[in-house]
């Protein structure tokens, strides 16, 4: 499989919503995301599953702890975008955010 690029999503004031979420992660669970995340990177993207009604934007599954989540876009199949995570209980409304990231993205980054 061939290399993924990852970013991650930056809002108008500059924050990154994933960057912020995961540092309010304890250091193992971090770890346990970084880890995934790598896989991404290598191509392969395990228990990740499309979000219906938004092309290109997918929610990958951690079945740790409360059950983490974290949204990404997907671009040509090189490009990942890293947009925000949440856990399964918050799972309606970082959809949303997820959404609205992602629709965000594409609109200040076409080519």
């Amino acid at each position: 499989m061939s290399k993924i690029e990852i970013e991650f999503y930056i809002t108008a004031n500059g924050k990154s919503p994933y960057v912020k979420w995961m540092d309010a992660l304890t250091i193992s669970i971090r770890a346990i995301i970084h880890k995934r995340i790598a896989r991404l990177e290598a191509g392969s993207f395990g228990d990740a599953k499309a979000i219906n009604g938004c092309r290109g934007l997918y929610e990958l599954r951690i079945h740790e702890g409360p059950g983490y989540r974290v949204y990404f876009g997907k671009l040509k199949n090189v490009l990942v975008v890293l947009l925000c995570g949440g856990k399964k209980g918050t799972q309606s409304r970082d959809v949303e955010k997820a959404r609205k990231y992602w629709d965000d993205y594409k609109e200040n980054n076409e080519d």
